[in-house]
């Protein structure tokens, strides 16, 4: 979204691997980022990196020799820790066909290039990301929660913006519902929430004729883009917003992991008041 100033807080209220969250703390584009997610496995994740056991989690990935049966082994395991569940989250995303985490999901048996089980396995990798996520914690608010409750909590603060990218289920679509252990969501409700923001707000969206329908009804701009996610398939979505007039047409957007660098700090970090 194209706006006059920074904003005071940035929200995103359906969080899940906070890809557009982490850009915009470590680009410093928000005073404070607040990421909300429902999803008790995603949750630890980012409680464990964010609550100061990033080095913790690191470690443990880089120690963990993978493999069919050491994977087994780990998932038959009750988490006895919130960091121990982070663990068992990330070696499931990395281990499982589409990273999905919902119930269900098969392992990796062929992967890419042949590499089965550590086709997506890259310790060093991960481990470094996690660390430097470390870095900009001070920056991030992370709420185990509601998304509803924490829009509707910001609702009224001009200085607040959101990017809003909820699991695609209008229309009977299944992707939603596959891919996410809480996919049931009252679209009808979030457009409304929506519509009594004060701050700015964009949303992504299958593009889908009830989706479309809704946004309408609600008095929202759409526009259709092209997606290329990191399995290279391409996909039809729908922005949804007040004002579009900033986004280019034509062009594909690509779903990519970002090599974070951390900016000068501009100012010191302020943890913005909440209305």
């Amino acid at each position: 979204m194209s706006l006059p100033s920074q904003p005071a807080i940035f929200v995103e209220p359906f969080a899940g691997g906070g890809i557009i969250s982490l850009t915009a703390a470590f680009e410093q584009l928000a005073d404070l980022i607040v990421m909300v997610e429902l999803d008790e496995q995603i949750a630890a994740v980012w409680q464990t990196i964010l609550a100061g056991d990033a080095q913790w989690l690191a470690k443990r990935i880089l120690n963990f020799d993978l493999s069919p049966e050491s994977a087994k082994a780990e998932f038959t395991k009750t988490p006895n820790s919130q960091c121990e569940r982070a663990f068992q989250t990330i070696l499931k995303n990395r281990t499982a066909h589409g990273g999905i985490l919902a119930e269900g999901a098969g392992v990796l048996k062929n992967g890419e290039n042949g590499k089965g089980i550590l086709s997506r396995w890259y310790p060093q990798t991960i481990a470094r990301r996690i660390t430097n996520i470390e870095l900009v914690a001070k920056r991030i608010e992370f709420i185990h929660g509601d998304a509803f409750e924490v829009m509707t909590q910001h609702r009224k603060n001009k200085d607040a913006v959101f990017f809003i990218d909820p699991p695609y289920t209008a229309g009977g679509k299944s992707a939603g519902s596959r891919l996410y252990t809480h996919s049931v969501v009252d679209h009808e409700k979030l457009f409304s929430i929506c519509k009594n923001l004060k701050g700015d707000f964009l949303m992504t969206y299958d593009n889908a004729e009830e989706v479309l329908a809704l946004a309408k009804r609600h008095g929202f701009e759409t526009k259709a883009i092209s997606m290329k996610n990191t399995h290279h398939a391409e996909m039809d979505e729908l922005l949804i917003g007040r004002d579009l007039s900033w986004v280019e047409d034509g062009g594909i957007f690509r779903e990519e992991s970002t090599p974070y660098k951390v900016a000068p700090s501009k100012t010191k970090p302020r943890r913005a008041k909440r209305s």
